[in-house]
């Protein structure tokens, strides 16, 4: 009887709560339609928006109710309020959300007081009969039970009235999808740009500064060429090194491109080779992959270098910032995507946010910029771990 007594009154108060939540909605239906009746005269435009979030606010309140007495989470699916106010009014108004959010208020305008109704008128009898019958014939209780029954109806209501229709979960996902790749586009935009400028300021002030250099000392040897043989022979020898100079910043630039590297040994090869020059003791791992290009299918060339840089920085960081003797690198072919990890055990504490610098920045856009993830694990203390994930077609 006692735990009965509990589970009634657990279930009364989920009831209760609904009423309230009823009231709201009667002030949440009403707002809604004033400032839809105002926006109609162009003075509630600016308001609209905003009643159709609190009114989203309210229905996500109700589902998180709802899925807390069933056990079973309750989705949401929401055209973004995003952009300037016409388009934000558009949505507001054209969201199958958003109707469907009215929908549930009215009807909890009714079911939520009239449940709540019955459990009160039932509390006394429920109290009366299974104390009877729990402590006169020692049996269960039945009628208690029933407020229970009433909670779950009224759970059930707002699951079956919130729960959205699969068009709009998928028109809802689309758009999710859509600003997804606009972030990550204009992500890969930035990134590209600020390659560009990279390589201008490296061809600037290496390449180029050579080539003038070289240039400047072919000329001279040439006027002495005649009158001081000697001269011009040693312009000449500097000519020659400053060539080999410029053709050294040029293999720079190149491999700050497309790393030659992965065209001559492949992933596994150039990955190997990055360990063997970090200056850490790094171990390498490969699944799935062959230890040479001809052995096996490789994944696109974009993936490759996508997968390379981010290998070449996390063990530059490593190197640089973790205090770090060991390291360990794993490179894993999937079913549709190349999988990457590269831990250090080092002090810990890097940056999870686009604030934990240039490099984990760029790592992430040009990851992002193939549809990848890139998940860090830095507790303070150590160990830090990155693992990135590029689909792939094999």
């Amino acid at each position: 009887m006692r735990e009965a007594i509990k589970e009634a009154a657990r279930a009364w108060l989920h009831l209760t709560i609904g009423a309230a939540v009823s009231l709201l909605c009667y002030l949440m239906v009403g707002v809604v339609l004033f400032t839809a009746f105002l926006t109609l005269t162009v003075i509630g435009a600016g308001v609209l928006p905003e009643s159709v979030l609190l009114l989203r606010r309210l229905a996500g309140w109700e589902r998180r109710r709802a899925a807390a007495w069933t056990g079973t989470p309750v989705p949401e699916s929401y055209l973004p309020l995003e952009g300037p106010l016409p388009a934000r009014v558009r949505t507001a108004v054209t969201d199958p959300g958003t109707r469907q959010d009215l929908l549930w208020a009215a009807a909890q305008l009714l079911y939520g007081l009239l449940l709540w109704y019955l459990s009160l008128i039932l509390w006394a009898p429920a109290l009366l009969v299974d104390g009877v019958r729990t402590g006169l014939a020692g049996r269960r209780p039945v009628a208690l039970p029933l407020i229970g029954r009433l909670a779950g109806l009224a759970a059930d209501g707002s699951r079956a009235l919130l729960t959205p229709a699969p068009s709009a979960a998928r028109d809802a996902a689309l758009a999710a999808r859509i600003e997804q790749l606009t972030a990550t586009r204009a992500g890969a935009i930035a990134a590209h740009g600020a390659e560009l400028r990279r390589i201008e300021r490296d061809l600037h002030d290496g390449a180029q500064a050579h080539l003038v250099a070289l240039s400047m000392r072919i000329g001279l040897a040439r006027r002495a060429y005649d009158s001081d043989p000697v001269t011009a022979r040693r312009l000449l020898d500097d000519a020659q090194a400053q060539a080999e100079e410029a053709l050294a910043e040029l293999r720079h630039v190149v491999r700050g491109i497309h790393p030659p590297i992965l065209t001559d040994r492949g992933l596994t090869g150039a990955v190997h080779a990055l360990a063997a020059s970090s200056g850490l003791e790094a171990a390498v791992s490969v699944t799935g992959l062959g230890d040479h290009p001809q052995e096996g299918p490789r994944a696109p060339a974009a993936v490759e270098a996508a997968a390379y840089f981010v290998v070449a920085e996390a063990l530059t960081n490593a190197a640089k910032h973790s205090g770090a003797d060991r390291a360990s690198v794993s490179l894993a072919r999937e079913p549709a995507a190349l999988r990457v990890r590269v831990r250090d055990e080092g002090r810990g504490g890097a940056e999870a946010g686009e604030g934990g610098g240039s490099g984990l920045t760029g790592m992430r856009r040009r990851v992002a910029a193939l549809d990848g993830t890139v998940r860090l694990t830095s507790p303070e203390g150590g160990p830090t771990v990155i693992e990135v994930e590029l689909p792939c077609v094999w």
